[in-house]
């Protein structure tokens, strides 16, 4: 499908398939690019805390110590690490994935379910530029389709 010039179109399999998602033409997900700006935020949202409540907001000097110390300042800004981090991996993921999506033609499929125990199965949406009913048909047959159904758009 991917040399036949498709855009729009999945693959679904009972389990992972190594290698798929190469063979699919599948670029590397950008979902790790959100977790790093996440975390850089959250730790820096945890540093700027502890200094604007110790040197900013109150500040009191407590056996010498100085209004800030990243060392004092650490557990919070981890714990905010890992906090932002995991909220931006989740939203990003969401985004990137156009979710929630609560309906998708292919669910109606009858036999959709034996996808996930042993069929493997190809969908072509109708949205792809080089969809054509007849031509789309043919390419599979040709590439060893037996089951090819038109489902609703």
């Amino acid at each position: 499908m991917r040399d036949a010039g498709f855009k729009h179109w999945d693959c679904i399999t009972p389990f992972p398939v190594h290698g798929l998602d190469k063979a699919m033409g599948v670029k590397r997900s950008i979902v790790p690019r959100f977790s790093l700006a996440g975390g850089i935020l959250g730790f820096c949202t945890g540093m700027s805390l502890i200094w604007w409540t110790g040197a900013v907001d109150y500040p009191l000097i407590v056996g010498g110590k100085p209004y800030f110390s990243p060392m004092f300042a650490f557990p919070v800004a981890y714990e905010l690490t890992i906090l932002f981090t995991a909220f931006a991996t989740i939203g990003g993921m969401f985004f990137l994935n156009g979710l929630p999506k609560h309906y998708h033609p292919v669910l109606k499929y009858d036999q959709i379910k034996r996808g996930m125990d042993d069929l493997f199965f190809i969908v072509i949406e109708s949205r792809d530029p080089r969809f054509h009913a007849t031509n789309t048909r043919t390419l599979l047959e040709k590439a060893g389709g037996t089951q090819i159904q038109e489902l609703e758009a």
